[in-house]
């Protein structure tokens, strides 16, 4: 029998290795505290398919009318949207929270005392938040910076991503793969959105130093389609969607401007064409940001429809066909179900109320439009177990040919719903009514879905019949989401006088009192 020598034989030993333990090496992209905080609420959506949907808490259809108040938190800052429109992370007795004054905080998951905060007072537009990961809390900081913080608050890093007065960030960080990562979007306030020349772009920063490890653009033309200064759109809202086992990661991207159009180029004509990457959603590699694919399912939009809502992954039987999917939603008001290889779309559903927004040139004269700029899938949707939950905002807008006229909006007129969905065949199983707008996204934690409307009126349904099994009326209104862990779950009202977060407890009574900050603001 013909020898083996040494060399060739660690050779063969070392490639059978590779073999066993490649489908680990991706736990090594994972931090570790995300995977020690497993069962608690470690990332915005909980996990990196954003199902936004636990087994582990203790809180079900049978015991959720015994949740009362354990404490409350008094927020600080706010900002153009209120004080909180984010989503607090659990992670082991710690919970971390942001405001839209950029404030960091880090509560006990207890009693809500503070352990301790980083009070920065700069205004943001959210949804902001924080990512805990290798020792670091990653957190926006006003609109241009994205900084690191230890585990007690004190600044370890800030890199500023944006040189533009125009384009800022608000999106929640996630981490991954020893990076963080990030978005621009074109706009820092209610007042400068998507000013020519603006464009939103992906960063991917090494955790350690800051330092941009690579970035994507999201609109496809240097020069904004043809005319930069009055040209802009593109960004990602929302964290991505991260397939752990292939390292791909999913972003839903948001829609182009000037919308509807201008004096000078009504109905976008300013911008000819589709305005990739605008309203799509992008498969990129997490190691170099390289696209892999992507899928636009409103070109040349007018209406501010973006695709801005964090995409879920889910595993569906599809005409007889396993498929692993990628399911992405925004303002446009449908959902899509993706083929995760390939982008095939494989459903698609509508949601909400629908009136003239299929149009590709709007009329001379006023057009109303369902949904609204402020319409549609605003927040995140959840998924368990072959069912979607959809949280929808039903508000229209009025459009010329040139303007969009923003005195339309009545919020106290708007009302929402929350949809389930089959991810087998996109077909609707229920659709709950809501007089108020749902802009609280949908939370399933075990056998009922949480949502929370801009009344302030927080809901919990029975996740198979809509049924609702419980109601409460915050202090105020809200249009942040909440986190779940144990017997315990914490949802911020921003928009109360004053505005808290709540933490709400299986067999809790209401406290008289609120917990606050105790220290002074800090800068860098």
């Amino acid at each position: 029998m013909k020898r083996i020598n040494f060399g060739t034989l660690l050779a063969l030993i070392t490639i059978m290795l590779m073999i066993v333990f490649s489908g680990c090496t991706t736990l090594d992209n994972i931090p570790k505290e995300v995977k020690q905080a497993a069962e608690d609420w470690p990332l915005m959506n909980r996990d990196y398919s954003n199902t936004r949907a636990t087994s582990d808490s203790e809180i079900n259809s049978a015991n959720v009318n015994k949740l009362g108040v354990a404490w409350s938190f008094k927020i600080p800052g706010s900002s153009d949207f209120g004080a909180a429109a984010s989503n607090p992370l659990i992670l082991g007795n710690t919970v971390y929270f942001q405001d839209l004054k950029s404030n960091v905080f880090a509560l006990d998951l207890k009693s809500g005392d503070v352990l301790w905060d980083r009070l920065y007072n700069l205004d943001n537009i959210g949804p902001n938040g924080p990512a805990v990961a290798w020792d670091k809390v990653f957190v926006t900081k006003g609109h241009y910076e994205v900084a690191a913080l230890d585990m007690n608050g004190k600044e370890l890093w800030s890199t500023k991503i944006s040189d533009k007065e125009s384009v800022g960030i608000d999106i929640q960080p996630i981490p991954y793969g020893d990076m963080v990562y990030v978005s621009s979007v074109p706009g820092v306030s209610s007042q400068n959105f998507y000013k020519g020349g603006s464009a939103g772009v992906i960063y991917a920063l090494d955790q350690k130093t800051g330092k941009v490890k690579w970035s994507f653009d999201t609109v496809d033309s240097k020069d904004i389609w043809g005319n930069p200064d009055v040209n802009s759109g593109g960004g990602s809202w929302m964290p991505p969607a991260i397939d752990t086992k292939t390292n791909t990661m999913y972003w839903g991207i948001g829609n182009p401007a000037p919308w509807p159009g201008t004096e000078e180029f009504p109905n976008g004509t300013s911008r000819p064409g589709p305005n990739l990457y605008t309203d799509s959603i992008l498969a990129l590699s997490h190691q170099d940001g390289k696209l892999l694919w992507f899928k636009q399912v409103r070109p040349h939009d007018l209406f501010d429809l973006d695709f801005q809502i964090s995409p879920i992954l889910a595993t569906a039987t599809i005409n007889g066909a396993k498929h692993d999917i990628v399911i992405g939603a925004g303002k446009l008001g449908k959902i899509f179900a993706f083929d995760r290889k390939s982008g095939e779309i494989l459903w698609e559903t509508p949601v909400g109320e629908h009136q003239n927004d299929d149009l590709t040139e709007l009329p001379e004269g006023t057009t109303r439009v369902l949904p609204g700029a402020l319409g549609g899938v605003e927040t995140p949707m959840a998924y368990d177990d072959g069912m979607l939950y959809v949280p929808v905002v039903n508000l229209f807008s009025d459009y010329t040919p040139i303007a969009f006229d923003p005195s339309t909006f009545d919020f106290t007129k708007g009302t929402g719903e929350l949809v389930a969905i089959d991810v087998n065949n996109g077909k609707i199983i229920w659709d709950q009514k809501l007089k108020s707008l749902n802009v609280g996204a949908a939370t399933v934690v075990n056998d009922i879905v949480f949502t929370s409307t801009f009344d302030g009126m927080i809901y919990a349904f029975n996740r198979k019949t809509g049924d609702q099994v419980w109601n409460y009326q915050a202090p105020g209104g809200i249009n942040g989401w909440p986190a779940v862990v144990g017997d315990t779950i914490i949802f911020p009202v921003g928009l109360g006088n004053p505005p808290v977060l709540v933490a709400f407890r299986l067999g809790a009574v209401t406290p008289t009192t609120t917990q606050t900050t105790t220290s002074t603001p800090s800068g860098p």
